[in-house]
């Protein structure tokens, strides 16, 4: 799974936090720091936090291949 921010467009809502604790954090009042690359087990949480956030900074796409066996 790839997860990206768009650190231009983050507000420090910090609502990623409460969604997926062990992959979004704040590093002092503003400043994010993310798993770029969580595993596929955490796809809910991931999911959670995407959806969490208002400005919708937060994109994560599937690594897994699909049945054509192209990454989603």
């Amino acid at each position: 799974m790839k997860v990206v921010v768009d650190l231009n467009r983050c507000q420090a809502y910090a609502q990623c936090l409460y969604a997926a604790p062990g992959h979004f954090a704040l590093h002092g009042k503003e400043a994010l720091v993310y798993d770029p690359a969580p595993d596929e087990s955490a796809r809910g949480e991931i999911e959670r936090a995407v959806h969490a956030c208002p400005v919708r900074a937060i994109t994560a796409v599937s690594d897994a291949p699909d049945e054509t066996g192209a990454a989603r």
